[in-house]
């Protein structure tokens, strides 16, 4: 009987292996994946720009001079796509928020307050399929990724301490109690603003350097934001987006080191990318004010609106809804060129050209605005409803994005090093939903219904 048993083990053992090995999922290789929000991709040839890590990955390996985005060219459908490999009209992260058209009010995906993963995200994630292969993954702050059933171990992109505790995977807190990495610091950071950016760059860091040293994971997805926090704040190309460049070059030091500390080296590709590019404005456009004084919108005490039949949500690019459906065709018909004739309106996007940029259309998804403005660099759109001024001076030059993924300063930086990568490669154009395919072969496994391709030119 002890022979018939063993025989059956012996053959379960190397049935078993067939199986996972004819997924074609690579047990041996571990891939990182590291996102530096706003790292445009003007910044790898600008000297003032300090990040020899990045550059060496690079010099190492190979870069993508310009790396198309996803319209809006904001945070959380960007990391969404870089994941998916699909733009926002599939996976389902349409914004940072969008506006309810039936409640009439702004509704948040950014930092996570609301929603679990699984509720926003409507198509596979590289950390779903690399976990359903049977190997192991780490989310670090990766955005739209609250919840998700996928990790190992993670910590969420959200503010309040006890939401982060909450989806943060327990033992993984534990282990930061005893190692010292202090995550009950991150909501004071996170209160911060951008002051509080780099610390908690620090910490995320530590915290991936710990996971990467104590459990190995085959797949760690990484969100550093200070790029991104200075650059709204004081404009791209300045003394403080420069600072903030070279430190999260550091916390990247800081993983390279960590996985040649594991002995992974060998074995670890590296991504460095980033959600969206930067520009810096001057002058905001209000395409609400123009809306008040077309009578579509009634507001009293200034920004209080009472009554609105066309709505602009600022979403980087102005979302414009038609709340008057009885009227919609003729509200677009009258109001397009209107608009379009703003002073620092660069390109208009109509419904029938939503599908070019990946996204639905208001009759499919009620979520989606019905006409789309994007402004030119030197302005950025805003949602203010007071004054009589269609255009107005910023207090001071800042940074934004969310712009027409066809404005080139919205396209990001792209890396990639390490194990199975070759020398040398540079890339002249590619989009972000080739990142998510890319990794997925490199770890053996495939994510199906994926838009972008495979990079097959920078693979050995």
């Amino acid at each position: 009987m002890h022979r018939r048993l063993s025989l059956l083990l012996a053959i379960g053992a190397v049935v078993l292996g067939f199986s996972h090995s004819s997924s074609g999922a690579d047990s041996d290789r571990h891939v990182i994946l590291i996102s530096v929000d706003g790292l445009a991709h003007y910044y790898f040839e600008d000297p003032k720009a300090e990040m020899p890590t990045i550059r060496r990955l690079a010099a190492e390996g190979a870069r993508a001079k310009h790396m198309t985005t996803s319209l809006p060219t904001v945070t959380w459908p960007n990391h969404t796509t870089l994941v998916t490999g699909v733009h926002a009209g599939k996976h389902g992260v349409i914004g940072n928020d969008f506006f309810d058209r039936k409640e009439q009010k702004v509704v948040a995906y950014i930092p996570d307050p609301v929603f679990n993963k699984d509720e926003i995200v409507k198509t596979p994630t590289i950390y779903d399929v690399v976990h359903d292969a049977g190997m192991s993954t780490a989310g670090i702050c990766w955005p739209a990724s609250r919840g998700a059933k996928s990790w190992d171990w993670t910590i969420p992109d959200v503010f309040d301490q006890a939401t982060f505790e909450q989806y943060s995977t327990p033992s993984l807190l534990a282990e930061c109690r005893e190692a010292g990495i202090p995550f009950e610091k991150q909501n004071e950071w996170c209160k911060a603003g951008t002051a509080g950016k780099p610390m908690r760059d620090w910490l995320y860091a530590n915290l991936a350097c710990h996971i990467i040293r104590k459990h190995k994971p085959k797949l760690m997805c990484l969100h550093y934001m200070s790029v991104d926090g200075l650059q709204h704040g004081y404009g791209s190309k300045t003394p403080e987006a420069y600072w903030a460049i070279n430190d999260s070059d550091n916390r990247i030091r800081q993983v390279v080191e960590a996985v040649e500390d594991a002995g992974l080296k060998d074995k670890t590709t590296f991504v460095v990318t980033a959600d969206h590019g930067f520009i810096t404005y001057k002058k905001r456009i209000q395409p609400n004010v123009l809306l008040k004084k077309e009578g579509l919108i009634k507001a009293a005490l200034g920004n209080k609106v009472t009554e609105r039949r066309v709505w602009c949500h600022a979403q980087g690019v102005a979302y414009i809804y038609i709340l008057d459906q009885a009227n919609r065709d003729a509200l677009l018909k009258d109001l397009t060129p209107k608009l379009a004739a703003l002073e620092g309106i660069e390109e208009v996007i109509e419904e029938k050209d939503f599908a070019k940029y990946g996204l639905e259309t208001a009759a499919k998804d009620p979520r989606m605005p019905d006409l789309i403005l994007s402004p030119k660099d030197g302005y950025v759109i805003g949602g203010d409803v007071g004054g009589d001024e269609l255009v107005v001076a910023a207090d001071a030059p800042k940074g934004a994005h969310g712009y027409s993924p066809a404005n080139p300063l919205m396209d990001a930086s792209f890396v990639i090093s390490g194990a199975g990568i070759k020398k040398g490669v540079i890339i002249d154009k590619m989009a972000n939903i080739d990142v998510a395919p890319t990794m997925a072969k490199l770890l053996g496994v495939e994510i199906k219904g994926a838009d972008g391709r495979v990079l097959t030119e920078v693979l050995k």
